[in-house]
């Protein structure tokens, strides 16, 4: 369950900051927006990647964002 600081992050500034500290791992999710659609739920489109991409996605993850 979503805590009430969690359900307060404007989605445009999540998608940012998302954008962001995926470039610093040489990533970029083109469909990445805010889905319009239901701004009450501040809903992140990820949309789609290249299966490269989400395998280096992954990678990230896994080493916590360190290259």
């Amino acid at each position: 369950m979503a805590t009430k600081e969690q359900q307060d992050i404007d989605a445009f500034t999540a998608v940012e900051s998302l954008r962001a500290a995926l470039a610093e791992v040489g990533i970029v999710l083109p469909s990445l927006s805010v889905d319009g659609a239901s701004p009450a739920l501040r809903l992140v489109e990820l949309g789609r990647v290249r299966s490269d991409v989400a395998a280096r996605l992954a990678e990230a993850l896994q080493r916590g964002g360190e290259e």
